[in-house]
C-alpha cells in the first residue's frame, strides 16, 4: 500500500497544498493511504480531508512518520542539516547550481532517502507534468504593478498579503494604478508564467509586448527591454541563456525602473537578469538597485502563495494523475525524477 503523509508547510507566508480533499478521496479509492498533517495556515482546511478519509497527523510531525511513506509538501524543507530518511516530493532546487542544493543533497545521501523533485516531474517528451508557472505569472505581475505604482508616488513597494481570490487582487491593483497605464515586456510569453503575467496586466487595461523564442534568439542586446516601464522574465535560467538586463542596466538611459523577475534565479550562473543578487520576499518586495531613475527588481520566490486557493486547485488537479500512479515509482515520472537525483546526489 502507498502511504503519502502531505506535510504541513513551514515556510513563512506559505499556505498552499498540493493535494485537494477530493484528489485525497480518489487516491483513498484507489487503495492509498493518505495522512495529513494539522496546519495553522493551510488554505484547505483539514476538516475535508478527514471526511474522504485521511488520517490526521501533528503540525511538522513528518520526522516521524513510517519509513515506507512518501512525504509531500511543495516548499523546502528547514534547513537543519539532519539526515533525511524518506521518499520526498518537494520543490528542492537543488540541481541547477543554487547554494542551498548541495547541502540538500548531502541530507539525503546521509539519511538514505530520496528526492523525487517536482521541477523533475517531466513526461516523455521533458516537459513539467504539474506548475505552479500561471499563478506565479499573474501574481508576480501583480507585485510588479503594485511596485511601479508606489514608485510613482516617490516610495517603495509597501508589503503584499495574500488575496481571496484574483478578481480581489485585480481591484486592489486597479485602485493602485489610478488610471495610470505602464507599458510592459514579457520575455516567455508563450509559456505558462507569461501567459499569467499578460491575463493580470491586460485585465488591468495595460499594453503588453509579447516576446518569445523567436524574439530573443539573436542572443541580445536586447535595447527595448530598456524602453519600457516594465520587464518581466518568465523563463527559466539554463546554459546558453541570453543576458535580457545588463548588469550595468542601472546606469544606462531608460524608461524601464520596475523588472519583475518572475523566474527568480538570482543564484544561478545562468541568471538573464543579473542587476541584483537576492531573492525578495513579503515583508520587502523589491529590491533597489539604481536611483535616478529608480529600478526596482521584484524576485519573491513564492508568487503563487498571494492566491493561495487557486493556484493548489490548479497545481492538484494537474498532478493529481500522476500521483495516483505512485504504486509504480520506478516507472514514468517518478522513473525519471529518481533517475536524476541520483545522477546529482551521485
Amino acid at each position: 500500500m502507498v502511504h503519502l503523509w502531505v506535510r504541513a508547510e513551514q515556510r513563512p507566508n506559505e499556505e498552499r497544498v498540493g493535494l485537494t480533499p477530493e484528489g485525497a478521496a480518489a487516491l483513498i479509492a484507489k487503495g492509498f493511504r493518505v495522512t495529513v498533517e494539522e496546519s495553522p495556515v493551510r488554505a484547505l482546511p483539514l476538516a475535508p480531508y478527514l471526511a474522504a478519509g485521511c488520517e490526521r497527523a501533528p503540525y511538522a510531525s513528518w520526522p516521524e512518520a513510517p519509513s515506507d511513506a512518501i512525504v509531500f509538501g511543495l516548499k523546502e524543507l528547514p534547513e537543519d542539516g539532519t539526515p533525511l530518511r524518506h521518499r520526498h516530493i518537494l520543490f528542492g532546487h537543488a540541481y541547477k547550481g543554487q547554494p542551498a542544493g548541495p547541502a540538500l543533497l548531502k541530507r539525503f545521501r546521509d539519511g538514505g532517502g530520496t528526492l523525487y523533485d517536482l521541477e523533475s516531474l517531466v513526461d516523455e517528451r521533458g516537459r513539467r507534468v504539474a506548475a505552479f508557472g500561471y499563478w506565479a505569472g499573474f501574481a508576480g505581475a501583480g507585485v510588479s504593478v503594485k511596485a511601479w505604482a508606489a514608485q510613482q508616488a516617490g516610495g517603495l513597494c509597501p508589503p503584499v498579503h495574500r488575496h481571496a481570490d484574483k478578481e480581489a487582487m485585480i481591484a486592489d491593483l486597479a485602485a493602485d494604478l489610478a488610471g495610470r497605464k505602464p507599458t510592459a515586456l514579457i520575455i516567455g510569453a508563450l509559456g505558462r508564467v507569461g501567459t499569467g503575467a499578460a491575463d493580470l496586466l491586460e485585465a488591468l487595461g495595460l499594453a503588453v509586448t509579447r516576446w518569445d523564442m523567436a524574439e530573443t534568439a539573436s542572443g541580445g542586446p536586447f535595447p527595448e527591454v530598456l524602453a519600457h516601464d516594465l520587464f518581466f522574465n518568465c523563463i527559466l535560467a539554463r546554459p546558453g541563456c541570453p543576458v535580457f538586463v545588463p548588469a550595468d542596466a542601472g546606469t544606462r538611459a531608460r524608461r524601464l525602473t520596475v523588472i519583475g523577475d518572475i523566474a527568480c534565479d538570482p543564484g544561478s550562473a545562468y541568471n538573464p537578469v543579473p542587476v541584483y543578487d537576492r531573492a525578495t520576499d513579503w515583508a520587502a518586495p523589491v529590491l533597489r538597485v539604481a536611483e535616478n531613475p529608480p529600478l526596482d527588481v521584484m524576485a519573491i520566490d513564492n508568487l503563487p502563495s498571494l492566491l493561495p486557493v487557486e493556484s493548489s486547485q490548479d497545481f492538484a488537479a494537474q498532478l493529481l494523475p500522476h500521483l495516483m500512479a505512485l504504486d509504480a515509482p520506478e516507472q514514468g515520472v517518478w522513473g525519471r525524477a529518481r533517475a536524476e537525483f541520483e545522477r546529482f546526489a551521485g
